[in-house]
């Protein structure tokens, strides 16, 4: 056997040694059962570019006043015009004292004109006859149309698209549609010569993963399973 016969015999070998090497000390995989997404909820929130008022004609009431100037006149001494009529009677009563017959009727006449004069220039000189303006308030409702706003017409853009809805309220400057499921990870099951467990990752894995000593090895986020026999 020359010796280019006995290198390529070294040579397959080799590989085989290698072959089997691998198959001893090499990574082993535990097979993926099932890969559950975990979801949480988000808001589908868009911009918005315009928000237009809607209004519609309502009937509607205020409340209107205003100040006007009255005149008035403070209480008499006596009441109004009292001062005169008892003047007379007064008048009247001093008259009769004096004289007799025909002069004591006139004296009397002249007692109840004297006495009516002098009762109302008491009441005209009197500080509570005065007349005085005062300021009143009055107020009154007024039934009149307004405009009222019911709602707003709302445009926005989400995703590249433009379209529009009808709000109650005005939105600021975004306006949220609804809710989705956002992925943050996955529950995965695993199983490997009778055993399996459970973890969570970050990316959805592929059919296998990588395993030493029952533990998933995995580079970017190591985990511990919980292992079932």
């Amino acid at each position: 056997m020359n010796n280019k016969t006995l290198i390529a015999a070294a040579l397959v070998l080799s590989a085989g040694a290698a072959v089997g090497a691998y198959r001893m000390f090499g990574p082993t995989y535990a097979d993926v059962v099932s890969a559950d997404p975990i979801t949480v909820k988000e808001p589908i929130l868009a911009n918005v570019l315009a928000a237009t008022p809607i209004t519609e004609t309502v009937s509607g009431s205020r409340e209107v006043c205003e100040n006007r100037t009255v005149e008035r006149r403070a209480p008499e001494r006596f009441g109004d015009k009292d001062g005169m009529v008892v003047g007379a009677l007064v008048g009247g009563l001093v008259g009769n004292q004096v004289g007799g017959g025909r002069g004591r009727d006139a004296a009397t006449v002249a007692g109840v004109v004297a006495g009516g004069y002098a009762g109302r220039e008491i009441d005209r000189n009197h500080a509570g006859g005065r007349r005085y303006s005062d300021t009143v308030r009055d107020c009154r409702v007024v039934n009149e149309p307004k405009q009222k706003v019911v709602g707003y017409d709302v445009q926005y853009a989400l995703e590249g698209e433009v379209k529009s809805l009808r709000a109650d309220e005005k939105p600021g400057s975004t306006i949220q549609l609804g809710e989705r499921d956002k992925v943050i990870g996955y529950d995965v099951r695993w199983t490997y010569e009778g055993q399996s467990g459970n973890l969570q990752m970050t990316e959805k894995p592929g059919q296998r993963l990588p395993i030493k000593d029952g533990v998933i090895v995995l580079s970017a986020e190591p985990a511990t399973p919980s292992a079932n026999s």
